[in-house]
């Protein structure tokens, strides 16, 4: 089929894929957004407060934590199944709306992004610097791209530092974002950057699938994560386990990273960089901080008690003892750098678990919803019933309020 014909019928078969999604997704949620009215992120986007799953008819929170992993299964009532991606057959990245309207070449004629944005991160996303902790947040309230990205930091990075960023910001051909017959963008030409996924060295949501699965129907949707922090990180990639920032900047400039295939990445235009550029980059974005975390000592990433509430305060004894939360994620940085399979087969009737997923860290959470590696929760409420479950913790309806309220500081 030629590209025109490709194009022509699957932009007629994109409302149908959209009308399914959201769907599914009105099946499983309440997606009618509830905005704490005080707790805001960086630039001042509230936080939407959950759980919002959908229980099975007659079930309470309480009633499903009682249970044990071989009932929930048995009933099919797992209220947190793994969260498809809209268009599993083609895959790829997928861009919220916002985004879109800012730059249309990231638009897609096959799919579109399913979440309403009061469950993804604020845009465009606070940057904070590492090396440079008293300028507070430098984005000026911009998306950082190629156009801007000198007048906003020739006076804050170093010449190294800068060709960094130009080379994060430089589009080259991806996937589905370039000048071969099997795109899905009106405009491949114009490709797709480091720091479109990555946006101002955070995320906006963005997710695809994880590259490293196959057969295709087995592969599972994988967000964006964000790149706060990486600094203190020792492994990257949800499933691959890269050991270096730069071993990761490489292997996706390199193997085209929505799908993995060496092949396919040559055909598209296999962009192999040079280590000293690739050095420039990973400086760059080693220098990417989290947000300050006014409550937190600066050493321990404790809670500073007398800054702290009461809540917040219980709810740091939970995340320390029963929740069970720091054997993964430890103070002060609140990741392990290690893998860990949940074994969520043993609670889902008809479908696989994920097997290991990196930890990822908790500093400055409640920026990043969705949550877990897919988005299935969105919200932090909802990442503790996951987790209440998933680890049979046996939660009391105090202690989730409490580990959400310290999860807030982080």
């Amino acid at each position: 089929m030629m590209l025109d014909e490709i194009m022509k019928n699957e932009s007629a078969h994109k409302s149908d894929v959209t009308k399914a999604q959201l769907q599914l997704l009105g099946r499983r949620y309440d997606l009618t957004p509830k905005l704490d009215p005080a707790i805001k992120m960086s630039r001042g986007k509230p936080l939407a407060v959950g759980p919002t799953a959908r229980l099975a008819q007659g079930m309470t929170w309480e009633q499903i934590g009682g249970l044990k992993p071989d009932d929930i299964r048995a009933r099919n009532i797992f209220p947190y199944p793994s969260l498809p991606h809209p268009l599993q057959t083609n895959g790829g990245q997928v861009f919220p709306k916002m985004q879109i309207d800012m730059f249309p070449r990231l638009e897609r004629f096959d799919v579109d992004f399913d979440l309403p944005d009061a469950f993804i991160p604020e845009f465009p996303p606070a940057i904070f610097l590492s090396n440079r902790p008293e300028l507070g947040d430098v984005s000026r309230g911009e998306v950082v791209s190629i156009n801007n990205y000198y007048r906003l930091f020739k006076d804050i990075l170093t010449p190294v530092q800068l060709d960094g960023l130009r080379l994060l910001l430089t589009p080259f051909p991806q996937e589905e974002f370039n000048p071969t017959d099997d795109r899905k963008t009106a405009e491949p030409s114009l490709g797709v950057t480091c720091l479109d996924c990555h946006v101002n060295g955070h995320t906006t949501g963005q997710f695809h699938l994880n590259p490293d699965m196959r057969p295709q129907e087995r592969r599972f949707r994988l967000d964006t994560v964000s790149l706060r922090g990486v600094f203190n990180q020792q492994i990257h990639g949800s499933k691959r386990s890269l050991r270096s920032v730069e071993d990761f900047t490489e292997f996706e400039q390199r193997t085209a990273y929505f799908n993995g295939d060496e092949i396919h990445a040559i055909k598209k235009g296999m962009n192999i960089l040079d280590r000293i550029q690739v050095s420039h980059m990973a400086q760059l974005q080693n220098m990417l901080d989290f947000p300050p975390a006014p409550k937190l000592d600066a050493i321990t990433g404790r809670l500073v008690r007398d800054r702290a509430t009461e809540s917040e305060l219980r709810g740091e004894q939970v995340f320390f003892g029963k929740g069970q939360c720091a054997s993964c994620h430890p103070a002060p940085f609140y990741l392990d750098n290690q893998m860990h399979d949940l074994h969520l087969e043993n609670f889902l009737k008809d479908e696989p678990g994920d097997g290991p997923i990196k930890t990822f860290t908790l500093r400055g959470i409640k920026e990043s919803p969705p949550y877990l590696h897919d988005g299935r929760a969105l919200t932090l409420e909802d990442t503790v019933e996951f987790f209440n479950l998933a680890l049979q913790l046996k939660l009391t309806q105090a202690e989730k309020h409490d580990l959400v309220a310290f999860l807030r500081q982080l």
